[in-house]
């Protein structure tokens, strides 16, 4: 057996079962159960130290306090009675009902998560920032089976009894306990308005966190005690002989401050203790809203009402369904008084939460706050259920701070299961054994082949429910199946695991074709004698981040391995200025032109060598004009070149018709039309790839690149052309039969991104 959060369990059976129909169990019930519990309980110590039967006694008595069904009260001994039964569930459905057999079981089932929770904590205590995580999970094994509140009820007075025995014991309480009271258990009561349990929860919390000021301020409170009694009980009677002259029938009740509050709110506001209003607190309780406003009128009308200290979570009630208006006024002696008031029913709602809930249906056929009517009763305990579940849910949303502007998720939409080592899943409604291992690891999502539920082998695409544990079986290697993604046959629910499955696929058929687009490439530098070459190396000069961005393009076909060739094979040496390119004779003088198919015609005269100039790179079918050089013959130039029009000025005597050599060849229209080196020039922002892109177009267009220059200018340096970024200037040579195709290439170049200009040099 072990810590007094024993009962950190749930039953998955919905909140109507404690709400919903059959007879109130009578105290026999509760004795018959500690009956039952006692020889198995009394022997025996929890890991507190606590004896077990006492901390049973303690749970059902706290159950007791807060008007919880006699059914609860006696689920208290059964519950912690399981854990020394050979099949509890069993025993207990055969001597109490399957009611609390189900109890029994998710409870005992949920006390081995704590435990595992625990021994998870111990690892983590070296990690402060998991903390928050621990009590985050606290919170979700908590709203894992918050539908049947006998368990959230239980869990509080379970950990309300363990702070009880620390207390009492005088042992030192373990400050995760106390901390985990605090910000878990404490807001969970307020939450459900049991204030009963949450004030003292704080008030122990308090106690064992901070130890020094706890008795500091106890110490000054008790200093003046009998004082404040006196001054309290003198208020109380002279506002009820008021309030019953003025013809309402109030009871004046005089209200003890809890030590967690006064500690809170001196800190909050920063407030000395004889600066704190309600140390000498007054709660008024009358029989119904309209006598609420009418104690109201008369006390601001007998006493001073302190301004801006007044609320009326009547009209406005409180998130968790509180009610009750307060005020702050001055008494006879001057001082602060607050004073809540309230109705019989505001009241019982105010100390006992859901927990009153329950009374009313055990007194409903009797009638109870003005109910009577079996339609009425029926009505209020649907506004209940609705109320607790509506609580239970802003609990959630304030915890994990998810709350949303159009209100937060349903409360159907999600499911917490359990891994065999007791961590929480949190999964949407409806998910399968496949949507918990992607959830638990993308790697066991892979590999999950099987899954047992609660212990049993059961198909993967099962869906899951709120406190199962979940144990997959998993390949040692392997992937997902395209089954899953088959919306028909139920294996996915959560998109997040569709996404990781397509993902997989995805990945695999990245690497089909990069493994296909790598063969390629090898095989390419094999013919080439370049294997010595390194591959990414080789992608970078292209424009590539990496050798795989290049394989995956070309094995998808989108990359020519024409462009590999142009940059693995060294450009043609470039000739000289006035280098002979081409010597073409003519066929006959009498003719008035020279011959020579596919070259250039120098105009009455004949065998006369001619040079193609480097400075405008003339090619058919360019206008083109001859310039007689000194020794190497005619240079051709393009008619509108300005070294030409230069030349012309100075000796006009030396310039000379000339024109290309008919046929087909001239024309670029035959299979064996000679070519002409072509300059291109390209101006765009550098970027990566550009270079890559640009390639593609020429060999688009089976345009042979014979020399590539490139050039990239750092932003802010000098360039002849204006332009944010860098700025890259790319020459290439082209060998082109007939240059009229150049008008094509430059507007596709133009059309790259970051090509700023494209033209002929």
């Amino acid at each position: 057996m072990k810590t007094g959060s024993m009962t950190e369990g749930a039953a998955t059976a919905p909140i109507v079962a404690l709400l919903d129909a059959g007879a109130a169990h009578s105290n026999a019930e509760v004795v018959r159960a500690r009956a039952f519990a006692e020889p198995l309980l009394a022997g025996e110590l929890l890991d507190t130290g606590e004896n077990a039967l006492a901390h049973a006694d303690g749970v059902a008595a706290i159950l007791q306090g807060v008007g919880a069904a006699q059914e609860l009260q006696a689920a208290a001994y059964l519950v912690y009675a399981g854990d020394f039964l050979n099949k509890p569930e069993e025993v207990v459905a055969k001597a109490f009902g399957d009611s609390y057999a189900s109890l029994v079981m998710h409870t005992r089932r949920l006390v081995q998560v704590q435990r595992a929770a625990r021994d998870v904590k111990a690892q983590q205590d070296r990690k402060p920032d998991q903390k928050a995580e621990q009590t985050e999970r606290v919170r979700k094994m908590l709203l894992a089976f918050s539908r049947d509140l006998r368990v959230v009820m239980l869990r509080l007075a379970s950990r309300l009894q363990t702070l009880r025995w620390y207390a009492a014991s005088k042992q030192p309480c373990p400050q995760e306990l106390a901390a985990e009271s605090q910000a878990v258990f404490a807001p969970l009561a307020n939450r459900l308005g049991i204030w009963q349990i949450k004030w003292e929860l704080e008030d122990l919390a308090f106690r064992f966190r901070e130890p020094g000021t706890y008795k500091a301020l106890g110490k000054a409170l008790h200093e003046t005690r009998v004082e404040r009694e006196q001054r309290v009980e003198a208020a109380r009677a002279a506002v009820q002989a008021d309030l019953y002259g003025q013809g309402l029938a109030a009871e004046v009740q005089g209200r003890p401050k809890h030590l967690y509050s006064i500690h809170k709110k001196m800190q909050g506001k920063d407030l000395s203790l004889d600066r704190v209003f309600d140390l000498r607190a007054l709660r008024v309780i009358v029989a119904s809203v309209a006598d609420c406003y009418a104690a109201l009128a008369r006390l601001h009308e007998i006493y001073t009402p302190v301004p801006g200290e007044f609320d009326d979570y009547i009209a406005k009630p409180k998130p968790n369904g509180y009610q009750s208006l307060h005020t702050v006024v001055l008494g006879p002696d001057g001082r602060a008084m607050e004073v809540q008031i309230r109705t019989r029913e505001m009241h019982d709602h105010a100390e006992h939460g859901v927990a009153a809930h329950w009374a009313y249906k055990e007194a409903g056929a009797r009638g109870y706050a003005g109910v009577t009517a079996a339609g009425e009763f029926e009505e209020q305990v649907a506004r209940a259920r609705k109320a607790v579940l509506n609580q239970l849910l802003a609990w959630e949303r304030d915890a994990v701070q998810q709350a949303q502007a159009g209100g937060g998720p349903a409360f159907d939409d999600r499911i917490y299961v359990f891994t065999p080592q007791a961590t929480i899943v949190e999964l949407a409604a409806g998910a399968t054994p496949v949507d918990f291992a992607y959830a638990v690891h993308t790697d066991l999502g892979h590999r999950c082949r099987g899954a047992r539920i609660d212990g049993q082998m059961l198909p993967l695409n099962t869906p899951l429910k709120s406190g199962q544990t979940v144990e997959i079986t998993a390949a040692k290697e392997g992937g997902p199946s395209l089954d899953w993604l088959n919306p028909e046959l139920g294996y996915l629910q959560s998109q997040r695991s569709r996404a990781k499955v397509r993902a997989w696929f995805n990945a695999l058929q990245q690497a089909q074709t990069i493994a296909k687009g790598r063969e390629l490439v090898e095989k390419l530098l094999q013919r080439e004698g370049r294997t010595a070459l390194k591959l990414d190396e080789l992608a970078s000069r292209l424009g590539f981040k990496g050798a795989d961005a290049l394989f995956e393009v070309v094995g998808k076909d989108e990359y020519s391995l024409r462009n590999i060739e142009l940059l693995l094979r060294p450009p043609e040496p470039v000739a000289d200025e006035n280098e002979l390119l081409a010597q073409r004779h003519t066929r006959s003088a009498s003719s008035g032109t020279g011959g020579g198919r596919g070259g250039v015609l120098v105009v009455g005269i004949d065998s006369l060598m001619t040079t193609l100039s480097r400075c405008c790179r003339p090619a058919p079918p360019d206008a083109i004009s001859g310039f007689v050089t000194r020794g190497k013959g005619v240079a051709i130039h393009r008619a509108d070149c300005s070294n030409l029009a230069e030349m012309k000025r100075r000796s006009p005597e030396r310039v000379i018709a000339v024109e290309w050599g008919g046929g087909d060849a001239a024309s670029g229209s035959g299979k064996g039309a000679p070519v002409y080196p072509v300059d291109v020039l390209v101006e765009a922002g550098d970027r990566q790839g550009l270079l890559r892109d640009v390639l593609e177009v020429f060999a688009k267009e089976k345009m042979n690149v014979v020399a590539v220059n490139t050039q990239s200018l750092q932003a802010g340096a000098p360039r002849p052309r204006t332009g944010g970024g860098d700025t890259a200037w790319m020459s290439f040579t082209l060998e082109l039969s007939d240059a009229s195709r150049l008008t094509k290439v430059l507007r596709d170049l133009c059309a790259i991104s970051g090509v700023r200009s494209a033209r002929r040099k």
